[in-house]
């Protein structure tokens, strides 16, 4: 089962990545974690995309792609795999449509976790931090349980980082969709576009995925 995941800041992914790598035997590929290893490991397409990193500049799409066609034919990717962070453009979807195709190993759907972004723009500036010691808190979900008080720590003074104030979250909300829709249309296009509702409890979320899953196993 070959899966990509798709969805805005603050929708859950990452969650709901965790519960399905935990549930279906397949390999998480998230472009951040592909990126690192293959620096770390010294490969020639790491060396390369270091290289464009060390200048401040963005890694050119044919080592990207490069870089995930490497990464689709390591052994725990046999039982499927689920790409994070990639595609990102049209360019790099019609890449990858070629990759599967070589290696045999095409996308059999595209779970998009859907929530509205006005709720993701105040889940997501709502988020803020413990000075002392870090700990992430939520003023719509998650508050310290004596109020001023870090539970971790017990410090007394909190921030909001620059990344979770509105204007910044608005503007990363219509970065993101605005790269996502064309992706999304590409895909439903192709009928293997899976939407789910991501404004509900985790767990309700990944009941919705997993029988999406479960149906691609039949």
């Amino acid at each position: 089962m070959n899966l990509m995941l798709m969805g805005l800041p603050g929708a859950g992914k990452g969650t709901q990545a965790e519960k399905i790598v935990d549930k279906f035997p397949i390999a998480h590929i998230s472009t951040g974690d592909m990126f690192r290893a293959a620096i770390s490991n010294g490969t020639e397409l790491g060396k390369l995309a270091k290289s464009f990193i060390d200048k401040g500049q963005l890694v050119p799409d044919e080592v990207t792609e490069g870089l995930v066609k490497e990464r689709l034919q390591e052994p725990d990717t046999e039982t499927g795999y689920m790409l994070d962070g990639f595609p990102r453009t049209i360019a790099q979807a019609e890449a990858l449509e070629t990759i599967g195709s070589e290696l045999k190993k095409p996308l059999d759907a595209v779970i998009n976790i859907d929530v509205d972004p006005a709720i993701l723009g105040a889940r997501l500036s709502a988020r803020y931090i413990c000075k002392t010691c870090g700990a992430t808190y939520n003023k719509l979900s998650h508050n310290p349980k004596v109020e001023g008080t870090c539970d971790r720590c017990g410090g007394h003074e909190f921030f909001q980082r620059d990344d979770d104030k509105p204007e910044t979250v608005q503007n990363r909300l219509k970065v993101n969709i605005e790269m996502n829709t064309p992706l999304l249309d590409f895909y439903a296009d192709r009928k293997l576009l899976f939407t789910v509702n991501g404004d509900q409890d985790i767990d309700a979320v990944f009941a919705e995925i997993e029988s999406i899953l479960d149906g691609l196993n039949k």
